[in-house]
This record gives structure tokens, sequence and C-alpha cells, in this order.
């Protein structure tokens, strides 16, 4: 039988998700996580309509300049409403929900 080797770590057998809970970031990254995932979402229906960003602005009835904010993975800012007008655009439809922790 392997002997048990006791260590002081107190992350020893945690996951990364805790780790960032502790650390108090966990809701951060998973903010950028879900934006990033929602930028490549778009980026491919973007691709697959054959859109420009341009004609895609014109029918958001927004400027350029907010069409790339919402493409930017790295760019946190995002609004539901944006959102909608973005889906609606591309002739998606825009699905949120809560899903229990």
């Amino acid at each position: 039988m392997p002997k048990t080797i006791k260590t002081n770590n107190p992350h020893r057998g945690s996951d990364f998700r805790d780790f960032l809970n502790e650390d108090g970031v966990l809701a951060e990254m998973e903010g950028r996580a879900l934006k990033r995932a929602i930028a490549l979402q778009l980026q491919k229906a973007l691709k697959e309509s054959a859109l420009s960003k341009t004609e895609m602005a014109s029918r958001m009835r927004t400027s350029r300049a907010v069409v790339d904010r919402l493409l930017d993975s790295d760019n946190p800012s995002l609004t539901l409403a944006t959102l909608g007008k973005a889906a609606r655009a591309l002739g998606c439809t825009l699905r949120v929900e809560l899903l229990p922790a």
C-alpha cells in the first residue's frame, strides 16, 4: 500500500477555479472568458454571413467602432442591447440563460 505524503499546502486537491476564487478574480476571469467566446461566435457568424463590418454596423444602426469593440475579444465592454442588435444584424437569435453554479 502506497504511503500518503502529508503537506501543508492549502491548495493541494483544489482546482484552478478555487484558486482564482480565493484570489478574488474568478468572476473577472469568467467574464473575460465569456466575452471571448461571444466575440468568437460573432466573428464566425460575420464571416459566414459574408457581411463587412461596415455593413454590420449599418444594420445595427451604430458605428463601425462599436462593431470593432464587440468583435474584440480583449475588450470586456458589452451590453445586452448591443449584443441583441448584433445578433439581429447577423440573422441570429440571442439566447441568454442562467445556470445553477
